[in-house]
Order: C-alpha cells, then sequence, then structure tokens
C-alpha cells in the first residue's frame, strides 16, 4: 500500500472538523506534524472532493480572517453563516469560541 499523500492527509483530518466549528491552516498542520502551514492552504485550494465532505470552508487564519477560499469569498461566508458561524467584515467573530483542535 503506497503512503498517503500530504494533501490526503489533511484532507481526512479536515472531515473530521464538526458542522459550526472552525479551525486553522495553523492548527491542521500542527495536528499532521508539521510548520507547513502555507501547504495545508495549498491542500486546501486544490481540495478535489465535495465540500461537504471536506470542508475547506471551516479553515480560516490563526488570527480569525477568513483566508483564501477556492471558490468565492462570499461563498465561504455563506457556506460559514450556514452553519451557525458569524462572519463580520472578513473576520469570524468570536472564532476561538467556535474553534475546532485535534
Amino acid at each position: 500500500m503506497a503512503p498517503v499523500n500530504f494533501n490526503e492527509r489533511c484532507y481526512k483530518l479536515l472531515s473530521t472538523v464538526p458542522s459550526g466549528n472552525i479551525t486553522t491552516y495553523k492548527i491542521l498542520a500542527e495536528a499532521l506534524g508539521t510548520k507547513a502551514y502555507r501547504a495545508v492552504g495549498n491542500a486546501m485550494n486544490k481540495n478535489p472532493y465535495p465540500r461537504d465532505l471536506v470542508p475547506c470552508h471551516r479553515v480560516i487564519n490563526s488570527d480569525g480572517r477568513l483566508g483564501g477560499y477556492n471558490g468565492k469569498t462570499s461563498e465561504k461566508i455563506a457556506r460559514l453563516k450556514a452553519e451557525g458561524i458569524e462572519v463580520n467584515d472578513e473576520q469570524v467573530v468570536d472564532y476561538k469560541s467556535k474553534l475546532h483542535t485535534f
């Protein structure tokens, strides 16, 4: 069996973040045993899976800003709001209370 590549490890871990919660690129990277935060962002940008299986919209910057999204920022905001996460001026409101860690 071939080893699972970095991106697939990212997707598998992210798929465990429950609806109504967010995590950060940094938290994902650290949970994977690396400091490659940008590599996590790159993996999210290349997510080949449906967003209900690998919810990239739930990954934000460590300071609560939305960060990038392979799609429109308005779509990321809409998805987060549909899960009960308040967003104001492209920043998750009280993001630490919704933060999922591993």
